[in-house]
């Protein structure tokens, strides 16, 4: 293997949202015990998922699915008021609710302005867990776009009452061109507030911007459903340099490291940091040296429910 160097992307890996979901779910464990139910995945992270399954976890994609009289908790990516309502109607012993709390900054923002008549346009992906949440605070008052095509065609019943709000885990490169555009189109709308675009993944992209800059390949390990992962690797190919989203070193294909000798590692907002950990040591065991690039710290953290503290 001609790889020399692997350089390891700062910060990557949890953010301050899936850590208090993940601890949220270990703490309900230890707490009251199995079993236990989580709508949707807690995180986009096959191997956290597996590993709470294995301890008596069951992730539902229903609310039938969730027996009377059982403890439910919502993932980081938040629910819309039907889940809720649906939920409180179910008769369960315990809800407890692990939405990131910038996820439901814009919630609140989406309840804010449709009270207030606005037409909300919602930049993200349709289906993926944390748009079909927010959408569902007004569904009726919400169009989802997803790319500058969808931009130029988008239409509301009033153009000059619209506001837009985005998918956390888009970057503020991630969306600048199509607020672009609905800016053209609407010249009076209300744009996102900066800090709605969440810190964690605006810094592992950046992250990767040096990183690109420094390896002749980037692999950025993730699953293939976690839509902030696979954006690193779009921000790493947008600079030219080849990047492959893998679950785990497992996943690495030799062909790949063909006459490549600097090798970056990044991961996702969801990877627990010994999948990282272990990517780099199957290169170390083959002789390459290993480092680390940037110099972001994150001190970010969030407040567990009292369902999880309370002594009693």
């Amino acid at each position: 293997m001609a790889v020399k160097k692997v350089i390891l992307a700062r910060p990557r890996g949890f953010c301050a949202g899936v850590e208090m979901a993940v601890e949220i779910v270990e703490r309900a464990l230890e707490k009251y015990g199995p079993p236990l139910y989580v709508f949707h995945e807690i995180v986009h992270n096959r191997y956290v998922v597996q590993e709470f399954i294995r301890r008596g976890v069951s992730f539902v994609q229903s609310i039938e699915e969730v027996p009377v009289g059982a403890k439910l908790i919502f993932s980081a990516h938040g629910v819309s008021p039907g889940v809720w309502e649906q939920s409180k109607r179910k008769q369960l012993q315990m809800i407890i609710d692990a939405t990131c709390p910038l996820v439901e900054k814009v919630h609140r923002e989406v309840r804010k302005f449709a009270a207030q008549g606005y037409w909300v346009i919602l930049v993200g992906h349709k289906g993926h867990d944390e748009i079909v949440g927010t959408s569902g605070e007004a569904p009726e008052r919400i169009q989802i776009v997803a790319s500058i095509e969808e931009a130029r065609q988008v239409s509301v019943p009033d153009p000059g009452r619209v506001v837009v709000l985005t998918q956390t885990t888009l970057s503020v490169d991630d969306t600048r061109e199509i607020i672009e555009v609905l800016g053209q189109r609407f010249p009076r709308m209300i744009t996102p507030p900066k800090e709605d675009i969440c810190y964690a993944t605006q810094n592992r992209q950046d992250a990767v911007k040096k990183l690109a800059r420094e390896v002749d390949l980037v692999l950025v390990i993730g699953s293939p459903n976690s839509e902030n992962s696979n954006q690193l690797c779009r921000v790493a190919r947008s600079k030219g340099v080849p990047a492959y989203l893998v679950n785990d070193f497992h996943e690495i294909d030799p062909r790949w490291l063909e006459g490549v000798e600097r090798v970056g590692i990044t991961s996702g907002a969801s990877v627990p940091e010994r999948l990282v950990e272990e990517t780099a040591d199957y290169f170390k065991q083959r002789g390459a040296e290993v480092a680390n690039i940037g110099f972001v710290e994150e001190n970010v953290h969030f407040a567990l429910p009292s369902e999880i503290t309370d002594p009693s």
